[in-house]
């Protein structure tokens, strides 16, 4: 099976090569070297992929301060400090994505703080620590803030999260623009205007902007188009009523990545331009100043300069009592749905490879299935792979560096793998394998 010994280019990391021996190497190590030292299931970053992803973005958005990027696809501290080194902006969502990128020497004045419930203790650590935009999910965040900003006597810069009620085309669990979610203040009710109104009315919030998000894995321009356009007549508004005029329109992420063969890279810098132009279009045609415009990636900079390697442990052959499909070949990997919840939470697809050597193989209807107790642990649902795959074969899946890591869990006492970075030849410990003793020392 020839075709599978090929590494898809869009979707593998960009160092990915397969050499004379059959094994695969990213960022000149051989995966079959970080297994043998690292152990398996192994989360591979390709450091270099990653800052390649980062200036492309940054270049097609008119420079790093309009890109800020997304950390809950994935954080560390190592991670920020590419981040930060590429001169691009930060968003976290959470109290401890925020404290793990002071801790990394982010400067709060890059910073997004994100949170449809955000505590108390998260709003008064952007407070102290100068944080340069809290996105405000809805107005009992807004008087909360507020009052912790009086106290501390400080002036907040805020922006206004905004539902623009888009379609997005994108699975509902990651759809975060329409009405019916969990995200935001609605732009149809003029709920969106009276939140800008009263934050404008506050001592201690300065109104900088609005937010919105249309969603996750998103290929479609046009969504990203309309909901600016929806958003900048909320702009028009606030400038004809409040007499102010917003500097800045954050337009969220989710920009999508292909992660099959099959589906085509975003061309991201045709997206920047369309979009980039149509947020200048509205504004001249509502007669108000373009904004700065901001944008969040977080999958489309980090989903495709990772891969997880994982060492298939049982080899089984089941009958399915279907016609069609007498035989399925079950291929049994020492992780799962632990390491990677978005097959079972999505039905999200990878590619996978055999990376330790050539296949040769005739194609076999096969499942990739982890070893949790769950029938519903699997990785590939219904693919046809090589025949000749065995046990102690090196499986390595493509494109997991976004959502997989951060999902992560120990059901069924699983630790949670190591990250290795790699570049020029060498690689990198970023984050330690979880032992017992970690999973022991929680308990009292």
């Amino acid at each position: 099976m020839n075709d599978f010994n090929q590494l898809p280019a869009h979707v593998w990391p960009r160092s990915a090569t397969r050499l004379d021996d059959g094994t695969v190497s990213i960022g000149g190590v051989a995966l079959t070297e970080l297994a043998q030292e690292f152990g398996t299931p192994l989360y591979v970053f390709d450091e270099d992929d990653f800052r390649a992803r980062c200036r492309e973005m940054a270049d097609a958005f008119g420079g790093p301060a309009h890109v800020h990027y997304a950390s809950k696809a994935f954080i560390t501290k190592r991670v920020v400090q590419w981040v930060d080194e590429e001169g691009l902006c930060l968003d976290v969502a959470s109290l401890n994505e925020a404290k793990v990128a002071l801790a990394a020497g982010f400067p709060a004045s890059r910073m997004t703080a994100h949170g449809n419930n955000k505590e108390p203790e998260y709003l008064q650590l952007c407070v102290d620590e100068g944080i340069a935009h809290v996105v405000l999910d809805n107005t009992d965040e807004l008087k909360q803030l507020n009052e912790l900003a009086k106290a501390s006597g400080r002036v907040q810069p805020v922006m206004i999260r905004v539902k623009p009620g888009i379609d997005a085309h994108t699975h509902e669990f990651v759809a975060t623009s329409h009405e019916d979610q969990k995200f935001g203040i609605s732009l149809a009710t003029g709920a969106a205007f009276d939140a800008a109104k009263e934050a404008l009315a506050t001592t201690n919030l300065e109104l900088v902007g609005l937010h919105c998000h249309v969603g996750s894995s998103v290929f479609v321009a046009e969504g990203f188009e309309l909901a600016a356009e929806r958003v900048l007549s909320l702009y028009k508004r606030i400038h004809t009523e409040l007499g102010v005029s917003l500097a800045e329109l954050d337009l969220g992420g989710g920009f999508g990545i292909p992660y099959m063969p099959y589906e085509e890279a975003l061309d991201v810098a045709t997206l920047a331009a369309d979009l980039l132009a149509a947020v200048d279009r509205t504004a001249e045609e509502l007669g108000i100043p373009a904004p700065f415009v901001l944008v969040e990636p977080g999958r489309s900079l980090v989903g495709g300069s990772a891969v997880t390697l994982y060492r298939v442990g049982t080899v089984k052959d089941v009958e399915t009592g279907k016609r069609e499909l007498p035989i399925r070949r079950y291929l049994s990997v020492d992780g799962g749905m632990s390491d990677n919840i978005r097959p079972a939470l999505y039905g999200s697809e990878y590619d996978a490879r055999v990376v330790n050597r050539f296949t040769a193989g005739e194609p076999t209807d096969s499942r990739v299935v982890g070893f949790h107790c769950e029938s519903g642990d699997i990785l590939i649902n219904e693919r046809k792979l090589p025949g000749d795959i065995r046990p102690g074969d090196l499986l390595a899946f493509a494109t997991t560096g976004a959502y997989q890591y951060m999902m992560a869990s120990r059901y069924n006492g699983a630790l949670r793998p190591a990250v290795v970075s790699v570049r020029d030849g060498q690689a990198s410990l970023m984050l330690r394998r979880e032992t017992i003793e970690d999973l022991l020392a929680l308990e009292t």
